[in-house]
């Protein structure tokens, strides 16, 4: 008779999620999950695999719980412009903040530890980033088209550019104790879509 799982593993993956964006995958051993997570070895390989396996489940979860709020933040109805600034303006807000600074980004982190190493993490930071910059690209396409935008200016460009700018603000915010500078950056990079 097999016998009952006696954890959530919904609530499993989620502590595994936040334990590996705080201490980031080469930081974290099984050991560490198996303690946070209050789960017997065994249990943890039965459910989720081993630790790379995990770390991947970690962060699909947290991409498909970020990506929503995204979409909702881009796709607004009325003018597109307000509510890309204001997606930028959160990002440097966030990454300047005293909280975020000590966790960044799940996705820019797992770009800047695994992606160069591992095709699996590479391939997911990849699809999130197409991800918005798509949402930032549709936004910037609806902005010309209701005269929000310069016609001369490219919104695939700029998505982009955006992009970019939102990953390196998450970067700088997290090794910078100065807010200043990921603000600054932000307002300055808003002044191209004027």
């Amino acid at each position: 008779m097999a016998r009952t799982k006696e954890f959530d593993p919904d609530t499993a993956l989620q502590a595994a999620l936040e334990l590996f964006w705080r201490r980031g995958y080469e930081a974290t051993s099984m050991a560490d999950l198996v303690e946070h997570l209050g789960i017997g070895r065994a249990s943890l390989y039965a459910t989720f695999g081993n630790k790379h396996e995990l770390y991947l489940k970690a962060l699909d979860r947290y991409a498909a719980s970020h990506n929503p709020r995204l979409l909702g933040e881009l796709s607004p109805p009325g003018p597109a412009l307000p509510a890309v600034r204001a997606l930028l303006r959160r990002f440097a807000s966030e990454s300047a903040s005293d909280e975020k600074r000590l966790t960044g980004c799940f996705i820019t982190n797992t770009a800047a530890e695994l992606a160069p190493h591992d095709d699996s993490a590479a391939r997911r930071v990849e699809v999130n980033w197409e991800h918005l910059e798509t949402l930032l690209h549709s936004a910037l396409v609806r902005a010309r088209a209701q005269g929000e935008l310069p016609e001369d200016r490219d919104p695939r460009a700029l998505a982009r550019m955006l992009l970019v700018l939102t990953q390196g603000l998450r970067v700088v915010g997290k090794a910078s104790s100065d807010p200043a500078r990921v603000r600054d950056a932000a307002e300055q990079a808003l002044t191209l879509l004027d």
